[in-house]
């Protein structure tokens, strides 16, 4: 049989045993502030029906969904074309995000939940997306969300959230913030309220490709330069948040809706100062994220002192339950994206040291009897909560010491013929070259 070349799809990657204890840093601050604030865990399968991810994301979300061919031999006997035209051969596939399967989950579950429901959740997605840096077909989100209150409370509560989450981690970031409903007003003074999905696309990469660049986008969109040239002040707006929503109310005085959301963010703000939230925050009128789905305020989270995407994000979302035939229940929600989390806290070495190994003490094998007595030693650490082990084989001490310094293991516990007759151990430390000859009960003591 021919040898095979070990790979993984592109986009995807393993994660080292170094790699997953960080992740896992990651992933317990984001779930301690989580359930600090009274959210409650769920989980959902990979695979949802195509039917509730597909038309949820707008057109270029639609194109990324992976789609799962039915199992077993139904496509056995299909030729070509057949499988082209059949409608049934995909019915399933990978989750895009966890906030459309999450409505999902509460329609189908409503009468197990009370209202407002306060959830998180933090589960790999997938999307076939074109693989680069800090871009991955595969990745883990961490969603928190409340369903079933329109209070705009909730948006104050997610603040502090991302604040406390940061803080934590270590990373230096600026909140941005808009409406969905202001950039509805916008489109509406442009006259194009039609094309609000097409504004919103073409905006939201200002950024990314710049202005001349939207503009073009918009052209291509079918906005004309009369309604483009009314947009441009708007994303080039200077001034204190306070001063931009002054201004947007005189430009969009005409859109009940627009002065709606300039209404709701003014109320952001002042409960994000009453609160003493001490977060950077900033109204970024391009800000229109892409998913159709959003309706009321959304939120982005930029790094200020590492070049990558956002790394956290989301939004209000009046009619997502509507689809599944519960209509009227308002919910908002933030996800924070762990790997792009990890890419800044690597580039940054914001990780701390301790990460480098759980184990703080390897205990030699000298011998059979050695080995016995550093096994009842090794459980009398564990019950006192130190991370420990015995190394397995009766190798030469060299080897197990170079096993100790690869793997950064902090103290090497020796126990030979002589410790093993007077009850006692001598404790190396690994950085230091320091031993000492202590009694085998005060080892936890020492440790500490």
């Amino acid at each position: 049989m021919a040898v095979q070349k070990p790979s993984i799809p592109k986009g995807t990657r393993d994660f080292s045993p170094m790699e997953t204890m960080r992740r896992d840093y990651i992933f317990d601050t984001i779930r301690r502030t989580f359930r600090q604030n009274g959210f409650l865990p769920i989980e959902t399968p990979a695979m949802e029906n195509l039917s509730t991810l597909l038309g949820k994301y707008g057109d270029e979300g639609d194109k990324l969904l992976f789609k799962i061919l039915n199992s077993g031999d139904y496509a056995a006997n299909l030729s070509p074309e057949q499988m082209s035209q059949a409608s049934n051969i995909c019915e399933k596939g990978l989750r895009y995000d966890l906030t459309v399967p999450f409505a999902r989950y509460v329609v189908q579950h409503q009468n197990d939940i009370a209202f407002p429901f306060k959830r998180y959740q933090i589960q790999p997605v997938w999307r076939a997306d074109r693989p680069q840096k800090g871009r991955y077909r595969e990745f883990y989100q961490c969603d928190v969300d409340i369903i079933g209150s329109r209070s705009l409370l909730n948006e104050i509560e997610l603040v502090g959230i991302v604040e406390k989450v940061f803080d934590n981690l270590g990373i230096n970031v600026t909140l941005k913030l808009n409406n969905r409903k202001i950039l509805f007003g916008i489109a509406e003074m442009m006259g194009h309220a039609d094309k609000i999905v097409d504004i919103t696309v073409a905006i939201d990469k200002l950024e990314k490709i710049g202005l001349e660049a939207v503009k073009a986008e918009l052209n291509a969109r079918g906005i004309d330069d009369e309604a483009i040239a009314k947009l441009q002040p708007i994303l080039e707006l200077n001034g204190t948040t306070a001063e931009k929503l002054d201004t947007l109310a005189s430009l969009l005085a005409c859109s009940e809706t627009g002065l709606k959301g300039i209404e709701e963010m003014q109320t952001v703000f002042e409960y994000i100062e009453a609160a003493e939230i001490h977060l950077s925050t900033e109204l970024d009128l391009s800000l229109a994220r892409g998913l159709n789905y959003y309706t009321g305020a959304i939120f982005e989270v930029k790094a200020n002192d590492f070049a990558i995407g956002s790394i956290c994000g989301g939004g209000r979302y009046d009619n997502l339950t509507g689809i599944f035939g519960m209509p009227d229940v308002s919910g908002v929600g933030i996800s924070f994206g762990a790997d792009r989390i990890y890419d800044v806290m690597s580039g940054l070495n914001l990780f701390p040291a301790e990460l480098s190994s759980p184990t703080k003490v390897l205990l030699l094998n000298l011998g059979k009897d050695e080995a016995i007595c550093s096994l009842r030693v090794a459980n009398a650490l564990r019950k006192q909560g130190i991370a420990c082990e015995v190394y397995p084989d009766a190798a030469k001490m060299k080897k197990q010491m170079e096993y100790a310094n690869r793997r950064e293991i902090p103290y090497v516990a020796i126990i030979g013929s002589n410790e093993l007759a007077e009850g006692r151990v001598t404790l190396k430390n690994m950085t230091s070259g320091e031993q000492l000859s202590i009694p085998q009960s005060e080892l936890a003591d020492n440790v500490k």
